[in-house]
């Protein structure tokens, strides 16, 4: 669940800004709500995983004016938040990413572009779209990513405007050097395994502690999944799922996925009755 308007995390700890923590939040829980969330339940939510009012309705604010967020007045007549179209199709696209199997075959897709001079600067929109949606450099002009990317890819760059300028192609790697050392050229592979072994770094001890624990608390639960799906979210965009067999041996991709899906396993659902307002009672 992208929101395009943060960058990937570094292959250190994930900052967890405020704008970001509101995209995965919507993307989390958002969509659920019967109409606009509510500003105070925004200031809520988002004050369980850390982030103070100002800072709330400062990243709100600019999300309104990147067009993912527009104001609206809930059914109480309240001030709220509701998604843009152009946002749930972002989210739904992230839907797959984040949650869907991370390994794929069945070969790749090709983008090859060309934008003429006097519209160079589109070129740089080119480039930095189709690494954000995981594609590859194969060479100069021409990025590919698994074949399943193919819808994606399609849609994102008709909703961009540049279409015009690129062609997609479904094919396979035929040679001449093995696929597996192609793939090392067309991707940053350390990069990649970074920010998985952060990410790891972050949540496997979560993962380890709740193992600890028999009850689920209902804030616990939703402070610890938002910012888990927080770091997650970024990674599937920047590893976009390359075959197991054409990686390095003990991808630490594979176990950063196990320990998000543990963790959405075990605590979306409890820090879904939180966001519903269902808190455990105070102890003592």
């Amino acid at each position: 669940m992208p929101d395009q308007l943060t960058p990937p995390p570094p292959s250190g700890p994930h900052a967890h800004a405020p704008r970001s923590l509101i995209v995965t939040f919507y993307g989390a829980y958002g969509r659920g709500f019967p109409g606009p969330v509510p500003v105070a339940e925004l200031v809520r939510l988002l004050g369980a995983a850390g982030v103070d009012a100002p800072s709330v309705r400062s990243a709100v604010s600019r999300l309104k004016r990147r067009g993912l967020l527009l104001p609206a007045r809930t059914g109480a007549g309240t001030a709220g938040y509701a998604l843009s179209d152009a946002a749930r199709q972002l989210l739904e696209d992230g839907d797959r990413r984040v949650y869907g199997a991370r390994d794929s075959g069945g070969g790749w897709v090709l983008a090859v572009f060309s934008v003429p001079e006097p519209e160079r600067a589109k070129r740089h929109v080119l480039r930095s779209t189709l690494a954000g949606l995981g594609f590859g450099t194969a060479a100069p002009g021409v990025w590919l990513a698994p074949a399943r990317l193919y819808e994606e890819a399609r849609h994102t760059l008709e909703r961009i405007g540049c279409a015009e300028y690129v062609d997609l192609f479904r094919g396979e790697h035929l040679g001449f050097a093995a696929t597996a050392d192609a793939v090392a050229r067309w991707w940053d592979l350390p990069a990649l395994a970074g920010q998985h072994e952060a990410f790891l770094a972050e949540h496997g001890p979560v993962l380890d502690a709740w193992g600890r624990r028999a009850d689920t608390p209902p804030r616990d639960a939703y402070r610890d999944y938002l910012l888990a799906l927080d770091s997650w979210r970024h990674l599937p965009y920047a590893d976009p799922g390359l075959p197991a067999a054409l990686l390095p041996d003990g991808w630490p991709g594979v176990r950063s996925a196990a320990v998000f899906r543990a963790l959405d396993e075990r605590l979306r659902a409890a820090g879904e009755r939180f966001v519903n307002g269902d808190r455990e009672a105070p102890a003592g």
